[in-house]
């Protein structure tokens, strides 16, 4: 494999000067870069990531850590999609990125600015953190690194946050089901620990609030973003809650869990109870019924979180707070009180 030193032999310059040509450096004549950019393509030299690394000081590389990744966000394919939209932004401007997983015992284990170091990351996208994980401490209050977080509406000398409008989103669907009619509306939440739910819980409230239904803690239940806590937590509602007339998830994942339910108890959707869900994952469309929901853009949100980084691993000044808006999507899972 030819290396630099062979270049220089080849040229009959110094190690040097072909190192500073082949990275952009302007101390370089043009006639001299030329002469080994040719000479370069000649001899098929390939650079080293790691040798340039050392020589700029910085890798291009983005660390993209995600917590709690598991089989079971299969099907609602969120952090796929965040997935796309970092790694479409990084290729664009010719940066690299590297997956970690992580989890709140992890986290213990390991420092946010260790894992950074040790892995040799300019800067890194984290999201599915809990409001309680280590991490989020140690990135709002010291990290050393570049960091964008998505969905947490954190702000610091290092941190930046990409999330849509979670209270708005919210409000879009308890209005929508207030609108049609119904005043007995549950909602399925995530969890106390997620920065989504507690800002979703905030649009509950205040649509039902606006509307002057007072607001009820007793129908407020917790499925943990997943499709069996969705499942159980409609069952609560149905059993114990007959006045209920339509229910708001916090997700779609968890709508597909209480759509079992519902079955279970030949309860049919929307003749007897409307649901409204929440992301508008793939299969949100082709459930039965399709789900009425609100569609926030995870590419978008990962694109934008990919941009923000790099604008901060550049230093460049920017906004470091980005909320995109959600639609409301309306299908066959609602309709209007009889």
């Amino acid at each position: 494999m030819t290396t630099i030193k062979d270049l220089a032999k080849a040229t009959g310059l110094s190690v040097t000067t072909v190192s500073r040509a082949l990275n952009g450096y302007s101390d370089v004549n043009e006639e001299t870069r030329k002469k080994i950019k040719q000479a370069a393509e000649e001899m098929n030299y390939r650079p080293s990531a790691a040798a340039r690394s050392l020589v700029m000081k910085k890798s291009r590389t983005i660390g993209v850590i995600i917590s709690d990744i598991n089989r079971a966000g299969v099907k609602d394919a969120l952090a796929y999609e965040i997935l796309c939209g970092i790694n479409d932004c990084s290729t664009m401007l010719d940066y690299d990125i590297l997956l970690f997983s992580t989890s709140s015992k992890k986290q213990l284990k390991k420092s946010y600015s260790d894992l950074c170091r040790e892995r040799g990351v300019d800067g890194a996208i984290v999201f599915g953190l809990r409001v309680n994980d280590p991490y989020l401490e140690e990135i709002v209050s010291k990290a050393d690194y570049p960091c964008v977080l998505i969905d947490i509406p954190v702000e610091s000398k290092n941190a930046g946050h990409v999330t849509t409008d979670n209270v708005y989103g919210a409000t879009l669907a308890v209005n929508h089901l207030l609108e049609l009619g119904h005043r007995k509306i549950a909602m399925i939440n995530g969890h106390n620990e997620a920065a989504v739910s507690i800002r979703r819980l905030e649009g509950y409230k205040q649509a039902l609030e606006k509307a002057g239904i007072p607001y009820d803690p007793e129908l407020v239940f917790d499925g943990n973003f997943s499709e069996d806590g969705g499942c159980e937590a409609m069952h609560r509602i149905l059993l114990n809650h007959p006045e209920v007339t339509a229910v708001f998830s916090a997700s779609d994942l968890m709508v597909l869990g209480a759509l079992r339910a519902m079955e279970m108890l030949k309860r049919q959707v929307p003749q007897s109870l409307s649901i409204v869900g929440y992301d508008d994952i793939p299969v949100a469309a082709y459930c039965s019924p399709k789900l009425t929901t609100i569609r926030q853009d995870k590419y978008e949100m990962g694109y934008q979180a990919a941009q923000l980084v790099i604008d901060m691993m550049e230093n460049r000044q920017m906004d470091r707070k980005i909320v995109l808006q959600n639609e409301l999507i309306i299908r066959e899972s609602t309709r209007a009180i009889p």
